[in-house]
Parts: structure tokens; C-alpha cells; sequence
């Protein structure tokens, strides 16, 4: 009887430690990692017990807020040059930035005809419209900046560009139909190496330079050891599974 009580009296406490120990991380995450991180969650949450606590939207504002006091503890950016800048200006850790994953940009469309030959599609401007994000805030942006220079046709095309800020405004210009076509993240409309919606054509990355995403552990996260935890989450199997099937390549 003794023994038994305690056993229960251990696992009270076990239980009451895991408890004490599970956190809540608070993430700003790139608009074009939105499907990835959703799928991530409850798998470092049930392996843990720390829950997320997830931001979406631009790498460039998420920026703003954190130097206006954000308490973000982990930024999974767009871009290696934010979570750079960073560190160099204080706001984030040294030695704890990595490349989490490599995006691929596509010509997109909601309507599953209208994409077949895209190049030809760009060179005739059979569109009325055609969305972009804003290459000083968005990488997606500057990719598509510089795949149509690569393939000579920018000075042609760009009179029928609508711009969004960020690729998630990007992405529901096309969605809604307000651009017959659109440059946005691979992640945003595919799964499992086929698109879930419409028609697209995967951007040969011989055109662009790679889009190289790095996660950073903030200041505000520098003691918490369950934002540490999440870091290395992302650079585990796991993780890199999921990554995959949306298209992202490996940093």
C-alpha cells in the first residue's frame, strides 16, 4: 500500500512538472510558410507540450513590430537577410540563425485552363492582369523580378502587374480572381508535388536566386528553452518531411 502511494505520489508530480515546464513559444511566420507551420504545430506541441502561438504575415512588418517591442520569440522569415539584420542590430541571438527551407516560385492561376504554356502565355500577355508582391519587402517579389528579366520579357509584362505587399496578399489577388495570374510561393498552392487548385508552372530556379528562408531565436526568446526547442524541431526529420511535400527544399 505504502509503494503504491508512492508511485501515485511520483507520478503527481511528474505530471505536475511537465506542467510547470510546457510554454507557449510565440512565432512570426512568413506568409508563404502558412500551410507548413499549421501542419508542424501539433506535432511539436504533442511531442512537447510547449504550445505555439502562430503570427502570420510579411518578414518586413513582423520586422517593424519586433523593433517596436513584439514579444516574438522566434522569427521564421521569408529571407536570410532579416533575421542577419537581426542579430546585427540586437534584436535576436547570435549563432542561432539557420536556413529552415528553400522556397520555389510559380506562375500561378486559379482557373485550371488557363496555364498550359506559361512562357508563351507571358511573352503574348494573355492576362489582364498579372500579381506580384513588392520586391523591396517580399523575396517571392524580387524572384519574379528577376526570372522575367532572365527571360527578357520584364520591360513587356510589368505594365500588367497589381502589387501586394506581402506574398499572402499576393496569393489572394490570384485566389479571387482581381489577377488572372500570379508569381507566389509553390507552398501556397501545392502539396505532395501537385497543385491543390487552378493551373501553374513551376519557375526554373536557373532563373532566379534561391530563396533562402532562415528561422532566428529573438531576444525576447533568448532564455526560453521551449522557442530553443522549437528551433531544433525545425531542423529534425520530421519537419523536413513536411517541408518537402510543400515543395521546399532543403537549406
Amino acid at each position: 500500500m505504502r509503494n503504491a502511494i508512492k508511485m501515485t505520489l511520483a507520478a503527481a508530480l511528474g505530471a505536475a512538472s511537465c506542467v510547470a515546464s510546457a510554454a507557449d513559444v510565440l512565432v512570426a511566420v512568413a506568409a508563404n510558410f502558412t500551410a507548413p507551420a499549421k501542419e508542424l504545430a501539433p506535432i511539436f506541441e504533442k511531442q512537447t507540450g510547449h504550445k505555439l502561438v502562430l503570427s502570420f504575415g510579411g518578414t518586413g512588418m513582423f520586422y517593424g513590430q519586433i523593433k517596436n517591442g513584439a514579444d516574438f520569440d522566434v522569427l521564421l522569415a521569408a529571407d536570410a537577410k532579416t533575421p542577419k539584420k537581426a542579430i546585427e542590430e540586437g534584436y535576436a541571438v547570435a549563432g542561432t540563425s539557420f536556413t529552415y527551407a528553400v522556397g520555389k516560385l510559380v506562375l500561378w492561376s486559379s482557373d485550371a485552363q488557363k496555364i498550359t504554356d506559361a512562357e508563351a502565355l507571358l511573352k503574348k500577355l494573355d492576362f489582364n492582369k498579372c500579381a506580384v508582391a513588392n520586391p523591396k519587402l517580399a523575396p517571392y517579389g524580387l524572384a519574379a523580378y528577376e526570372a522575367l528579366k532572365a527571360m527578357g520579357i520584364f520591360e513587356k509584362v510589368q505594365p500588367k502587374f497589381v502589387e501586394g505587399d506581402n506574398i499572402g496578399k499576393t496569393f489572394n489577388f490570384v485566389k479571387t480572381g482581381n489577377a488572372e495570374v500570379g508569381f507566389v510561393a509553390l507552398s501556397q498552392v501545392s502539396k505532395d508535388g501537385k497543385l491543390t487548385s487552378g493551373s501553374g508552372w513551376v519557375v526554373p530556379e536557373k532563373y532566379y536566386n534561391a530563396i533562402r528562408q532562415d528561422a532566428v531565436l529573438l531576444k525576447n526568446g533568448k532564455n526560453a528553452e521551449a522557442a530553443k526547442e522549437f528551433l531544433e524541431f525545425l531542423k529534425g526529420p520530421e519537419a523536413a518531411k513536411i517541408k518537402e511535400a510543400y515543395g521546399y527544399g532543403a537549406g
